[in-house]
């Protein structure tokens, strides 16, 4: 973090420079989105580089003190005003139709660019200024529903974070017992599929030989992890994660594993959503992890099915459902957020209607509804299994009755899975999904089934 260290206190030096240059301290005291936009203008049209940071400073700290009505509207502002210039792109256009050579499209491109994005590029040479604009993004989320006009602003944010947080600028960090506090804080703070208990449950899921806690870092945010995943050196392929987090369970030498399980894996910034890093930070683990235990041979996730259990509500209620009809009848019984294991009897139909949410279940683009299998299966992954009872938490009965998937990452064959994912949408399974998918036509129902 040293580089990043020297990169704030030089744009600081030059802030103070620039605010010498405008004859001026940090005032913000017309705090009001009107006066907000002014100094934007005014950003845009400055060329000294000193004078444009300490404007850019101004512009970050007026709006932080802005009211959430006042920073919406800003945000509205920039969207709806901030296009490209017109005149600038019809003369472009125009000049193109004419002579439509690589030097009048590069013309055109330049016109095209909407000037919020320049805006973006300076406001983010403010001395922290790119978490700033991480939050700001944030703030942007809370109102993109209600307001269509905000989502031209946002795939501007996008387009400038996938370049700024590109795999080249990613520091990948193991996570311990002897990391900072404040960051282990943070990790406790940001997990977001298991709930870290306290401290204790902190030490167990990273000081032990057989477990590992790996995270991505950007050099303009500091001790500020993006995300996070959380690795078990095992034995074998767990199907539950109980055993995998309980207090009392065998450690073993990290020597004698041949499977790392991928737990947990944890977004940290919410401005950062839908920027991509979780494919190269399973990758880069990959690697770490074979680099110091060479006899690790299968690598596999154990992950929630967060939008199950609501997805089966849907299609038990839905005559033109996915499930066959004797498969709605045996689980006709279950109901949503459900804080009772699912019995015995409901094993089969359950597992059955499992491989077809995630095979059948689509969403837009021919995309699978789960976001977690897209995800794993846009890495290049197989849905390998899925588990019965494996997360009986009251979040994961909620989720998913309780049920869990194994992700095989299959080093051999994830280029050629991904391919197939990302070109056709085809989902990779193993026999043993397949062979739930062939069963699904009929099922037998249990007499006690039938009766309930």
């Amino acid at each position: 973090m040293m580089s990043g260290n020297f990169i704030s206190g030089l744009l600081q030096s030059i802030t103070e420079r620039g605010r010498e240059l405008l004859g001026k301290g940090r005032g913000t005291d017309d705090v009001s989105s009107a006066n907000l936009l002014r100094l934007t203008g005014d950003l845009l049209t400055r060329r000294g580089e000193a004078t444009g940071v300490a404007l850019a400073e101004d512009v970050l700290a007026r709006y932080g003190q802005l009211s959430a009505d006042g920073r919406r509207e800003f945000l509205i502002e920039l969207a709806t005003e901030y296009g490209p210039d017109r005149a600038a792109l019809d003369k472009a256009i125009d000049a193109y139709r004419i002579d439509p050579s690589e030097l009048n499209a590069l013309r055109l491109h330049e016109a095209a660019e909407p000037r919020r994005q320049e805006l973006i590029r300076r406001l983010n040479h403010a001395p922290g200024g790119t978490a700033a604009l991480v939050h700001m993004r944030e703030d942007l989320f809370r109102h993109e529903r209600e307001r269509p006009e905000l989502k031209a602003l946002d795939q501007d944010f996008r387009h400038l974070f996938s370049s700024w947080f590109n795999r080249g600028f990613l520091v990948l960090r193991r996570i311990d017992w002897s990391t900072p506090a404040n960051i282990l804080e943070k990790i406790i703070r940001y997990e977001a599929v298991h709930e870290i208990q306290n401290w204790d449950d902190l030490r167990r899921r990273t000081e032990p030989s057989d477990r590992r806690c790996f995270a991505f870092f950007h050099p303009r945010l500091g001790d500020e992890p993006l995300i996070f995943v959380e690795v078990a050196l095992t034995q074998e392929i767990p199907d539950a994660i109980a055993p995998l987090l309980a207090s009392e369970r065998r450690i073993i030498p990290g020597a004698q594993a041949n499977t790392a399980v991928f737990y947990s894996i944890s977004n940290c910034q919410a401005g950062l959503r839908g920027i991509s890093f979780g494919n190269f930070l399973i990758k880069q683990v990959v690697e770490d992890l074979r680099r110091e235990w060479p006899k690790l041979s299968t690598f596999v996730t154990l992950s929630p099915v967060p939008d199950f259990a609501r997805w089966l509500d849907g299609e038990l209620g839905d005559e033109a459902s996915l499930l066959p009809a004797d498969i709605r009848q045996a689980l006709g019984e279950l109901k949503g957020g459900s804080q009772t294991p699912p019995p015995e009897h409901l094993r089969k139909p359950l597992l059955m209607a499992a491989a077809l949410y995630f095979t059948q279940g689509k969403i837009a683009n021919n995309q699978p509804r789960d976001s977690v299998a897209r995800f794993h299966l846009g890495n290049g992954a197989q849905l390998a299994r899925i588990n019965w009872h494996g997360d009986l938490s009251k979040k994961g009965l909620a989720q998913a009755h309780g049920l869990m998937v194994n992700y095989l990452y299959e080093l051999d064959a994830i280029e050629e899975n991904h391919e197939a994912f990302a070109d056709r949408g085809e989902i990779i399974t193993s026999g043993e999904v397949r062979q739930l998918l062939k069963r699904k036509s009929g099922l037998r129902i249990a007499p006690e089934a039938a009766a309930g």
